[in-house]
């Protein structure tokens, strides 16, 4: 959700019942919120990083969470419903943006979301040791994560932010052979001992292009995600360790030299899908 401060057309649009609204960002549904009930997640990749938040603690306790990018505040919104007095911080450097969503998807009371108008690598690198207890990455320009986000040095700076037992949950996007997924996870590997990976069925298959949550850490909720999918509307797979080195392993963490945006996105993703 919006990365680079560079001039984009954003509008919001009434979304499938009253109260909900879509987030547009250059043609590309970037966002839904539900004003009425913040706690649907009604896009399949916002609803796996809500299951990852569920699991972080028990139920209601706060979370200090960092989110890279920001675009409508789902996910933050999400937080604040379930879990009240979390403190969380927002990094989007795209200020036009923010005050729209401020103006027309107006925040609740003492939400506790701080947005701070910062790109992502210098937003995480003015952030103190263990700040957080989860570090979100989930951030986009013109459609593609940026490149500077996914490079060691980057995953490094997560990792230097997060208190013992925090997590990174980080939304990629890709298609089968993941060249640019395998890089990536390489690099989130050279910090961080514990890999797994959600992904619909059909993007594992290799029939479209798709999200991809990473989330990493000591220890990986393999078994608490897994309990949660079997009764999930929108079913996902769930790889664990493992299963990540053996499908996604292989590749070449990007520096700072060498970092690549993600993939262009396919017309199905510039409808929102």
């Amino acid at each position: 959700m919006g990365e680079q401060a560079t001039e984009r057309r954003s509008e919001i649009l009434p979304a499938d019942r009253p109260g909900s609204f879509i987030l547009r960002m250059d043609g590309m549904e970037q966002s839904h919120v539900d004003l009425v009930d913040p706690t649907r997640l009604v896009f399949d990749y916002v609803r796996r990083l809500g299951d990852v938040v569920d699991v972080q603690a028990p139920g209601g306790q706060p979370l200090r969470v960092v989110h890279v990018g920001g675009a409508a505040l789902t996910l933050p919104r999400y937080v604040a419903a379930r879990r009240p007095r979390s403190w969380q911080v927002v990094l989007e450097p795209d200020e036009a943006q923010t005050a729209l969503v401020r103006a027309e998807l107006l925040l609740p009371p003492r939400s506790g979301i701080r947005v701070r108008p910062v790109d992502g690598r210098t937003g995480l690198s003015g952030l103190h040791d263990g700040a957080a207890d989860m570090v979100v990455l989930d951030a986009f320009a013109d459609g593609r994560v940026p490149a500077d986000l996914v490079t060691a040095e980057a995953f490094a700076d997560a990792a230097r932010v997060l208190a013992t037992g925090g997590r990174l949950a980080a939304n990629l996007v890709d298609r089968a052979p993941f060249a640019h997924a395998r890089r990536v996870i390489a690099g989130i590997r050279t910090v961080f001992p514990q890999v797994m990976l959600t992904a619909e069925p059909a993007t594992l298959r290799g029939r479209r292009q798709g999200n991809l949550v990473v989330v990493a850490g000591q220890h990986v909720p393999v078994e608490e995600l897994t309990t949660r999918v079997a009764g999930s509307a929108a079913p996902y797979r769930i790889l664990d360790d493992r299963a990540v080195s053996d499908s996604f392993g292989g590749g070449r963490p990007f520096t700072a030299d060498d970092a690549e945006a993600g993939p262009e996105p396919e017309p199905a993703r510039r409808r929102g899908r």
